[in-house]
């Protein structure tokens, strides 16, 4: 039997948080045995035409330059991440295709998933909204509802911390270091969480930590 192979769908929009979406999706199917990317691009459509929004103008085409437009930039963009991985000693994916469709881009994407049978789907986000409002009203929202298949989000770096989640704290992260994962907070966060945050870890198959003091909540 034919192994399948693990198939990524990711959607852009030529936007950054778009690039970010597909460098990440190219970085998780060269780390599959036979990964492969279809890139879809969902257009607005006026009669036989469609407007392709590149971010540095809208341009009218037909169908078959809108798709010949959205091969060449996927095209540059997988030339230059070939290139980075071979400086760094490292392969690639198996192959790249790229879809067009219209109407609803979250439906477009996730049904594009639905018809390959998609391992993963890959979108952005700003995440400028705060926790709570993060994908509502988004086409990444509407994505990880719609998708028959786990979906990740990603976010651009560059945008830094979402709202309302802070930083982690560098002497929690020192105490994980010291501990090597034994203890999770520093004195001062155990002291916050309280019974807020109760943690138990699940033993190991050997050499169980299950059951050892200190080590099985923040009590």
């Amino acid at each position: 039997m034919t192994k399948k192979p693990y198939l990524i769908v990711v959607g852009i929009d030529f936007s950054p948080t778009g690039n970010a979406a597909l460098e990440r999706a190219f970085e998780l199917a060269s780390s599959e045995e036979d990964g492969e990317v279809h890139v879809i691009y969902v257009a607005r459509g006026y009669g036989p035409l469609v407007h392709l929004d590149t971010g540095a103008e809208i341009v009218t085409a037909s169908m078959d330059e809108a798709s010949q437009r959205l091969k060449g930039f996927v095209e540059d963009k997988l030339a230059k991440f070939v290139e980075k991985r071979a400086a760094q000693g490292l392969g690639t994916f198996s192959r790249a295709v790229t879809h067009i469709r219209l109407d609803a881009p979250a439906e477009e994407i996730a049904q594009l998933a639905s018809d390959l049978e998609a391992a993963l789907v890959v979108v952005g986000t700003h995440g400028r909204r705060g926790v709570r409002r993060l994908l509502l009203g988004s086409v990444a929202e509407g994505v990880v509802r719609l998708a028959p298949c786990a979906t990740l989000v990603v976010r651009p770096p560059e945008t830094g911390p979402v709202a309302q989640i802070e930083p982690p704290c560098p002497d929690c992260v020192r105490v994980r270091a010291e501990t090597k994962g034994e203890d999770l907070w520093c004195p001062r966060h155990h002291e916050h969480h309280g019974r807020r945050h109760v943690y138990h870890y699940i033993g190991r198959m050997s050499g169980s930590r299950e059951g050892l003091p200190g080590l099985g909540s923040n009590d």
